[in-house]
This record gives C-alpha cells, structure tokens and sequence, in this order.
C-alpha cells in the first residue's frame, strides 16, 4: 500500500482546486430553521467548468473522451468538492457512468459515456453508500420479460434526481440477484415526487409502475453493485474529509483571532485539546478513506473483502464529520449559529453525509460478520 499520490492524480487535485477556487457555500438555511427553504437546481455553470477541465470523466477510457484514472483521482477531486460545499452530482454521475464502463455492454457504452465525460448527460444513482447492504433495503423489484425489464416499487432520497437525465436505479431479481437499471426521466410509468435533505438539497421519491426498460439499459454483471455501492460511500467519505478539514480551518483561523482575557482562545488548554482531537479524526478518516480508494483502484487482495475496509472507512467518516462539526458550533459560541456565517451549512451538510453514510454502529456489525465469516472460511 502506498499513499503517494501520482503525477496524473495530483494533477487532477490542482486542476479540481482551480475550478473551485471561486465557488463559495450557497445561503439555503437549513429546513430546520425557515421551513420550506430548498436549493435550486444544481449549479449548471460549475457543472460546465468540471466538463471543461475534463474533471467529469475521470474514471473513463481515452475512447469515451476520459482521462482512464482511478478511484484515488476522484476522491482527491471529490475532497476539494467539499470543502467548498459544491452544488454538483460529480460523485454520483461518476460513479454510475464507471459502472456502465465496467458492465455495461458495448450499445450502452457508446451511447452513454462520450456524452458523460462532456457533461451533456448528467447521471444520478438512486441510493447511497449505505443502502443496500441488507438486500430488503431495496425497494425496487425488476422481472425479466422477454427482451425488457419490468420494475415496480419507490426509492426515496435519490439525489439530483429532478436534475439528472438518468437514474441508474438498483433492483433485485426473483432468484436473489441486484441488476442496474438506466431509468430516464419522465419515463412511462415513472413519477417523481418532491424531497428536501436535512441541507435543503432537493431529494426525489422515484416510483415505477411496471416500468419497462429495455434489456440493454439494464446491467446484469454479477457484483456491479457492490462495487458501485463501494464507490458511492468512498466518494461520501472524500466529501466528508474535505468538508471537515474547512471546517477545522475555519475554527482554527476564529480561534485564533477570538480573544478573552486578552489572550486568543485558541491559546486556551481546553480549546487546543479539543482542535487536536478533530485533527486526529480527520487524520483517521484521511488514511482510513486511502485505504478504501486504494483497495477499490486496484481490487488488491486482503484478509478482508474491498467492502471491510469500506465499512471502516465509513465508520470513522460517519463519527468524525459529526464531531468535527460539533466541536466547530461549540468553540464558535454564538457566531457559529449566525445564519450570514456558513458555518451553518456545512453543519447542515455534514448531518446529510452522516446520514447518507449510516451510523458508525452499523458498519460495525457488518465489519464483525466480516470477520467471522473469514473466520470460518
């Protein structure tokens, strides 16, 4: 394992700091705070400025217009994503699009990728990080019926999903199977309904009524979901870190300017003990997250499968951005709570990532059946 970024990835890292060098937090107050605030829809120019700086197509292949890196490339963009809180689906469209490139068939690929690697299709994935790992979690059912697919059910809280052009929508089969089905918006016997996160992000409610999609918009490749299910939470733990480590910077640059008794608080024992606990965390969920990535780009071998290190990935983002954010609002006082500070958003943000990623305690569990079933293998 070695955590020496290439030239390629730290390439992309700069090219992503330059593009988001402009862009700061949006003013959307949590819901909690002014009931019926909601976002618009995403921000369409920066979406343009990451096509331009081929930030889009990471995970692609020179053919479709991509640049052929790798996991580490796009969570090292997705870092930069968020700390400033970017109003784009990089990580889902992304994600989606690498698994059209990995098992999707030739038809699909051609159709698909040029025009996701330019930005002209925007794709969205209807779950998460967390969804899925108990095959009940999937709501949508999809029956094989001669040349097609027939899908019936909902999933809630499907991200961009008002914006994207296609949902790659996860549904299990009779027989125990999980295929991907590319679901375009407005398709018959779709309908959406309105959604709002704990961050006024607008969320979609997607429900299929015997919705038929033809057989080679559906991917049928035995572990395509557990490997975008792997990406899906890695990225959500690259937007966490880069979230959390604006966030320290914030409380570390007030504190140091804050004074009491005529000294900078952050001069104070009490508050430098609780600046270096974050910093750990954040150094956790940063070797934590590499190793993820890593064992994600390369499919290394391990004692565990890719997913046990994604599970601890997970567990250490899930805690840590709760406690980074915390102890920011708390060393803050007053001013973290005002509205005009953005503060608030990346709080609010960092409660929908926890949310998004589930609770440490789970990924515990499954980290445990893990371990016990190498045990016994």
């Amino acid at each position: 394992m070695d955590f020496t970024f290439t030239e390629e990835q730290q390439a992309a890292a700069e090219a992503a700091q330059a593009v988001f060098a402009g862009v700061t937090p949006d003013g959307v107050p949590s819901p909690a705070l002014t009931p019926g605030a909601v976002a618009e829809d995403l921000d369409r120019a920066l979406w343009a400025r990451l096509a331009d700086a081929d930030l889009l197509s990471l995970l692609l292949g020179p053919e479709y217009g991509g640049a052929g890196l790798d996991a580490i490339a796009l969570c090292l963009v997705l870092r930069e994503s968020g700390k400033v809180l970017a109003r784009v689906p990089l990580l889902e469209s992304s994600a989606a699009a690498y698994a059209v490139q990995t098992h999707g068939g030739e038809e699909l690929k051609r159709d698909i990728l040029p025009r996701a690697a330019r930005g002209d299709l925007v794709l969205t994935v209807a779950a998460n990080g967390r969804t899925g790992h108990d095959p009940a979690e999937l709501a949508v059912t999809a029956e094989r019926d001669g040349d097609a697919w027939v899908l019936d059910g909902v999933q809630t809280a499907v991200p961009w999903a008002q914006s994207a052009d296609l949902i790659m929508v996860p549904a299990h089969t009779g027989d125990g199977r999980t295929v991907l089905a590319l679901v375009s918006r407005g398709h018959e016997g779709t309908g959406l309904a309105e959604q709002v996160s704990t961050s006024g992000e607008r969320l979609g409610d997607i429900r299929l009524d015997a919705v038929r999609i033809r057989a080679r918009d559906v991917i049928e490749a035995e572990g395509a979901w557990e490997r975008l299910r792997n990406l899906l939470a890695t990225g959500t733990c690259a937007l966490a870190l880069g979230l959390g480590e604006r966030v320290l910077a914030m409380t570390s640059e007030y504190t140091g300017k804050r004074e009491q008794f005529g000294f900078p608080i952050a001069t104070f024992q009490t508050v430098a003990v609780q600046a270096a606990d974050r910093y750990i965390d954040l150094r956790a969920m940063e070797a934590t997250l590499w190793q993820a990535a890593w064992r994600i780009s390369t499919a290394a071998g391990g004692a565990l499968p890719t997913s046990g290190d994604v599970a601890v990935a997970k567990i250490w983002a899930s805690d840590g951005i709760r406690r980074v954010v915390q102890t920011a609002q708390h060393l803050h006082g007053g001013f973290g709570a005002d509205t005009d500070y953005p503060l608030h958003r990346y709080h609010a943000w960092a409660k929908h990532l926890e949310l998004s990623l589930g609770p440490a305690a789970a990924h515990e569990e499954a980290l445990g059946e893990l371990l016990a079933a190498h045990a016994l293998s």
